[in-house]
């Protein structure tokens, strides 16, 4: 990855985790990884359990970030929370995958939008 869109990324989930808490949830994790991948945040929200993938684009010209998040990703995503929530300890009654977009031009404010249960 390159140094520029490493930058963009880590802009685009401070903004997104920023965003959530803003609106009462609570973090647990953050870039947590291990060998099969890397899960961008996990929050409590109330008692679910909330695994979310951040993506960030500087236009939506090709696209809103959220469409990045294909099958294959959501089945990683997946396997993922499965081997955090073992190593963890951690339960809820619930477990949610959300995805938050965020769209970031050059010129002109950012726009973040939180899809909740969106996979």
């Amino acid at each position: 990855m390159t140094k520029e869109r490493n930058t963009l990324g880590r802009y685009g989930e401070n903004l997104a985790i920023g965003h959530l808490l803003d609106r009462g949830m609570c973090l647990l994790d953050r870039n947590w990884r291990c060998t099969a991948g890397e899960i961008d945040a996990i929050l409590r929200d109330g008692e679910i359990l909330v695994f979310v993938e951040v993506k960030t684009r500087r236009t939506g010209d090709f696209g809103m970030p959220a469409e990045a998040v294909g099958y294959a990703k959501q089945v990683r995503l997946r396997r993922l929370a499965a081997i955090w929530l073992a190593q963890s300890g951690v339960r809820g009654p619930e477990v949610r995958f959300d995805v938050v977009s965020v769209v970031a031009p050059l010129d002109g404010p950012p726009q973040v939008e939180h899809l909740p249960g969106a996979f």
